[in-house]
C-alpha cells in the first residue's frame, strides 16, 4: 500500500504582506501531478491545512480544490487538524465526506476508531491523532496523571484499539524530541511541548505533521514530511519534498521523497548596494525569487527597497549588517539579559529545559566550551 505524506499546507498564509496563495496553487498542482503517476492508494494530511484557524474564503476554496482533485486519483485521504487549525470547522461534514473516501478527523474527546484499508497483505488500520495539549488529555481521559506534552500523547496512545499484530499507521501533530525547528514554527519556552518519541512505539509508521523541516526521527519511519513550500528566510535551505511509504507485509516498509520545486524560491542576498545592483550580479533567474537583503554598507542607503524593488520586485525583507547594527545588537542583548554571562544564561536555560541544575562536572565542561568559542572575550 501507497502512502504519500503531506503536512502543514498552511494555506492562506502571508509573509511579510505577500500573499503566498499563488505559490500554494502551483505546488498543490505539482503535489497532484505526482498523484497521477504515482497512483497512491491514501494521501495523510497531518494537520496545519490553514495558516488561521478561520481561513478565508479563498484559502477554503483552494482547498476544496485540491481535495475534489485529489479524490479523483486516490481511495482515501486522511485529514488531521494541527495547531493553526480550527478542530471544528475542519471537521464540518466530515461524516457524509467519509463515505467519499476523505476522513477528517473529529474533534478529539479521548476516542481515536481507526479506519481500516485492506491489499494483498491483509488489513490495515490508519489511526488520525490532531494536535492535543496536556490539558485536552487530562479533561478527557481524567483517571490518567497529564503533566506534560508526552503524558498527553502517551495517554492518547494507550486509549486507542491498537493491535500490535496488524499494521498501524498513525497520523499526528505534535513536537517530538530531537525534531529540528525554525522560525516559521511556533516555539514554546524551554521545550515545554516536546513529546518523546516513545510513545510512537506502537506504530508502524507515523505521519508527523508540525516542523517545517523534513526528516526524520530515529527511525524512518518516524517522519516529518514538512512544509511543501518554504514559510520563511529559516527555511531557505530546505529541500522540499512529498514522503511517500510504501507499506508491504508487516515491518517491511520503504520511505522516498518526491522532490517538490516551487513557483518562487526564497533566497538570501548579502553585499553591498553597489555589488548587488551591479549588472553583472544581477541572474534573471533569481530576480522574480522571495528576497531578503542584507545590505553592508556602514551608510544608510537613500530609499535602498525601492531602488532595490526595481531589480529585485519580491523584496521581502531588507536589513543592514555593518559596525553600528551589531553595536545596537550587542546593546540590547546586555539590555535584556541584565548583565549576566553567557554561563549563567546557559547554566540557567539547561535547568528550564531539564527540571534540575547542572552538575558541577557539566558547568566546568560548559565553562570550556564557552570560553573556547568565546576565544577569550568573556
Amino acid at each position: 500500500m501507497k502512502f504519500f505524506h503531506l503536512s502543514d499546507l498552511h494555506i492562506g498564509k502571508r509573509y511579510s504582506e505577500f500573499s503566498l496563495l499563488d505559490d500554494q496553487r502551483y505546488i498543490l498542482d505539482r503535489i497532484i501531478t505526482y498523484a497521477e503517476a504515482e497512483q497512491p492508494d491514501a494521501v495523510l494530511i497531518a494537520g496545519d491545512v490553514y495558516d488561521k484557524t478561520v481561513p478565508s474564503a479563498e484559502a477554503v476554496r483552494l482547498f476544496d480544490d485540491f481535495l475534489y482533485r485529489l479524490s479523483a486519483l486516490c481511495a482515501h485521504i486522511f485529514v488531521i487538524a494541527g495547531n493553526h487549525d480550527s478542530p471544528e470547522r475542519l471537521a464540518f461534514a466530515a461524516r457524509t465526506l467519509d463515505r467519499a473516501g476523505i476522513h477528517i478527523s473529529p474533534v478529539w474527546d479521548g476516542r481515536v476508531t481507526p479506519v481500516t484499508l485492506a491489499d494483498e497483505f491483509g488489513e490495515l488500520d490508519v489511526f488520525m491523532l490532531p494536535y492535543i495539549k496536556p490539558a485536552h488529555a487530562a479533561h478527557f481521559l481524567p483517571d490518567v496523571n497529564v503533566e506534560s506534552y508526552t503524558d498527553a500523547v502517551a495517554a492518547a496512545v494507550a486509549a486507542m484499539p491498537v493491535d500490535p499484530s496488524r499494521r498501524n499507521v498513525l497520523v499526528t501533530h505534535q513536537f517530538v524530541t530531537g525534531a529540528e525547528r525554525c522560525e516559521s514554527e511556533e516555539l514554546s519556552v524551554g521545550g515545554a511541548d516536546n513529546v518523546d518519541a516513545s510513545v510512537f512505539e506502537p506504530f508502524d509508521y507515523v505521519a508527523l505533521g508540525h516542523i517545517h523541516g523534513p526528516q526524520q526521527i530515529g527511525r524512518a519511519t518516524l517522519r516529518y514530511c514538512g512544509t511543501p513550500l518554504k514559510y520563511s528566510f529559516s527555511e531557505a535551505n530546505h529541500k522540499k519534498s512529498v514522503a511517500v511509504a510504501v507499506m508491504r507485509e508487516k515491518g517491511d516498509i520503504e520511505v522516498c521523497v518526491l522532490p517538490l520545486e516551487p513557483l518562487r524560491d526564497m533566497r538570501e542576498l548579502r553585499g553591498t548596494f553597489a555589488e548587488l545592483t551591479a549588472r553583472e550580479n544581477r541572474p534573471d533567474a533569481l530576480c522574480e525569487d522571495y528576497i531578503h537583503i542584507t545590505l553592508t554598507d556602514e551608510d544608510e542607503i537613500p530609499e535602498a527597497i525601492s531602488r532595490l524593488r526595481e531589480i529585485y520586485p519580491n523584496i521581502m525583507r531588507l536589513d543592514y549588517d555593518n559596525s553600528r547594527t551589531r553595536a545596537e545588537k550587542l546593546a540590547d542583548i546586555a539590555a535584556q539579559v541584565g548583565g549576566k554571562s553567557p554561563l549563567e544564561l546557559f547554566c540557567e536555560l539547561f535547568e528550564r529545559q531539564n527540571g534540575r541544575p547542572m552538575s558541577d562536572a557539566q558547568r566546568e565542561y560548559a565553562a570550556a566550551k564557552i570560553a573556547e568559542i568565546w576565544e577569550g572575550e568573556l
